[in-house]
């Protein structure tokens, strides 16, 4: 079985669950798991983790993500984005500007309260929001809070605008670009999304389903697949002493004089609150500081 991390391009047309299931056939295992689901006309980065990798799979989801999009003016559709049913069409008024579009799309640069689409995996009262809006019922949903840390590269010619935007956890582009419509008041919707960059992961590193079956026949893919620890260096690492290792593989709980700190990784000497556990330079866990006790206590095993 194969432990790590893979950055994967998603193409267009496969959904999230598509690429972890043809990875499944052609890794022949079936520990794998995505971080961060992407609309099946959607694009781009998708980190994939394999055997003791899912266990990051709620640490990366969290991270900040960048996405290349593109929205046209003057029509909403029911999904937010232009593989919906259409629901209006506008004319655009001749008095909306290079520069007033412009103001506007920058005017969501920093925290709001978004509305998720309907067409979602949000569960209202244990339903997800796409299988309402399916059956063709409309649920009322709650603003919840984002943030739209940059927005550039925008390019405008109207009726279609491209642009760059990083943005937290949760964002919905497609609702994005449908808030940029509404206050232009002409509407608005995605034609194209590309996800360019979450957590460290870039586009230009991603590899394609195609390109991960020949790495496989090739003996290479290994190359490509990075271990389940590089995506920790956030946090202090240190490796126990041999006499107490037996602690650390049972998962009980560490003292300060039973670890060996990496100065490396804390050279300002200040410890992060959650820890990385080597023993004989593997990787084994994650602990986390317990004030009350002072002591670690197990946050993440990866036996």
């Amino acid at each position: 079985m194969i432990d790590g991390i893979i950055n994967v391009y998603k193409e267009a047309g496969y959904t999230s669950f598509d690429v972890v299931a043809k990875l499944r056939g052609i890794l022949k295992q079936k520990k794998i798991g995505h971080t961060g689901t992407l609309d099946p006309m959607a694009e781009g980065v998708l980190i994939v983790c394999l055997g003791k990798g899912t266990k990051l799979v709620d640490m990366i989801t969290s991270g900040t993500k960048e996405y290349e999009a593109s929205m046209r003016l003057g029509i909403t559709t029911d999904t937010e984005d232009i593989t919906g049913q259409i629901l209006s069409e506008t004319v655009l008024d001749s008095g909306l500007t290079h520069d007033k579009v412009i103001q506007v799309i920058n005017s969501f640069v920093g925290k709001y309260n978004q509305i998720p689409p309907m067409y979602s995996a949000i569960k209202k009262d244990g339903k997800k929001l796409y299988e309402y809006a399916r059956s063709g019922v409309q649920i009322e949903r709650e603003p919840r809070p984002v943030e739209i840390f940059s927005i550039d590269d925008i390019s405008v010619q109207l009726p279609n605008i491209s642009f760059k935007v990083n943005c937290s956890k949760g964002t919905y582009i497609r609702s994005l670009c449908r808030d940029i419509g509404d206050k232009l008041q002409c509407g608005g919707t995605l034609t194209g999304l590309t996800r360019s960059e979450v957590h460290g992961f870039w586009l230009k590193d991603s590899l394609k389903l195609s390109d991960i079956e020949r790495l496989r026949d090739d003996n290479k893919l290994m190359d490509y697949v990075l271990p389940v620890d590089s995506l920790l260096k956030q946090y202090s690492a240190c490796s126990i002493k041999d006499e107490h290792s037996k602690l650390l593989y049972n998962g009980n709980k560490l003292y300060g004089n039973q670890l060996i700190f990496n100065d490396a990784s804390n050279p300002n000497g200040q410890l992060s609150e959650i820890i990385r556990v080597y023993h004989n330079d593997e990787f084994i866990a994650l602990y986390q500081y317990n004030n009350a006790e002072n002591n670690y206590k197990p946050y993440k095993m990866f036996l």
